[in-house]
């Protein structure tokens, strides 16, 4: 019972501080500000994610028809051409990266998509709900440090 009370008390507290902030801290000018700017930002990353995809070509028709022609999908990280063969820990840390980028993806699922590096060279491989998943899988493979290459079987289920 006496756990049920401090309950009861916590949840009291909290809504009556949920109830403050909506009817007097959210409408302070300073918060406004920080809600636009982020709101901006936000905008603005989305903005950058979709002009990345439509120049690697990561775009869903793009995906559809790459895939449809060949089977998978192969992009190259042309600033890496030059660069020095990755060691077997290079490789794992890329994958670990790379997984860790889809975890934190609402969109994406690490669990359904496998991460495999060998020499920087990235494949995935599993399924996703449709093409443009494809492609945003891709995108965050490339953005990270040490890829050259990646390389998509995933499938759309």
């Amino acid at each position: 019972m006496k756990v049920f009370f401090i309950g009861l008390i916590i949840g009291a507290v909290l809504m009556a501080v949920t109830g403050w902030y909506f009817v007097t801290v959210r409408h302070l000018p300073a918060v406004r500000h920080a809600q636009d700017a982020t709101a901006s930002t936000l905008r603005q990353t989305a903005d950058m994610v979709e002009t990345k995809l439509v120049a690697w070509h990561l775009t869903g028709p793009d995906i559809e028809e790459e895939l449809t022609r060949t089977g998978k999908v192969v992009r190259r990280q042309m600033r890496e051409f030059g660069a020095s063969v990755a060691d077997v820990a290079g490789d794992a840390r890329i994958s670990a990266q790379i997984k860790g980028k889809l975890a934190l993806n609402k969109e994406l699922s690490a669990k359904a998509i496998a991460v495999s590096t060998t020499d920087g060279r990235v494949t995935l491989s599993g399924n996703v709900a449709n093409a443009r998943l494809i492609g945003k899988a891709m995108a965050l493979a490339l953005e990270t440090d040490g890829v050259r290459e990646v390389s998509s079987t995933l499938k759309v289920k």
